[in-house]
């Protein structure tokens, strides 16, 4: 078997073990540095009342903790399912080197985990959101900014 079957089985163990424990929905993911899982997770959204703990955020935070680090440089995440927005996002933001993923976005819609009116609704116009959204600009808007472009000792990233 290849590694990346290896390891895309391993999520997809994943997802099942949450399904098992009834953690969540049906998703799983591992993060993988130099052939080792160096991360794990599976969806908790349910469990922990956390629409933010899904599989792939789960596995990002474990592995940096493991890493004591906040970017994935040099790892390879593996997911039971194409990562939903959110997720996207978080994978951008951690910068694995690759992403493999099994089942597609529109295998999780048929099952009712459908994204795609995230999608849609970042192309719309703040007021005709589903949840409206309205800038507020005070005097002091800019000053977090400001004061983090002034700071000589901050860590990028």
């Amino acid at each position: 078997m290849k590694d990346n079957e290896k390891f895309i089985n391993e999520a997809i163990q994943e997802a099942l073990k949450g399904i098992q424990a009834n953690h969540g929905g049906p998703f799983g993911c591992v993060i993988v540095k130099d052939g080792e899982i160096i991360g794990r997770g599976h969806n908790r959204v349910t469990s922990t009342n956390d629409p933010s703990a899904h599989a792939e955020v789960v596995a990002i935070r474990e592995a940096c903790t493991v890493l004591n680090t906040f970017q994935l440089k040099g790892c390879e995440l593996y997911t039971s399912c194409e990562p939903c927005p959110m997720c996207l996002g978080a994978i951008y933001w951690a910068r694995p080197d690759k992403v493999y993923y099994a089942s597609t976005k529109d295998d999780a819609a048929a099952i009712g985990f459908d994204d795609a009116f995230i999608y849609i609704e970042i192309t719309l116009p703040d007021q005709e959101r589903t949840i409206p959204f309205e800038k507020v600009h005070p005097e002091t808007a800019l000053l977090p900014f400001q004061t983090w472009t002034a700071k000589e000792n901050k860590i990028e990233y």
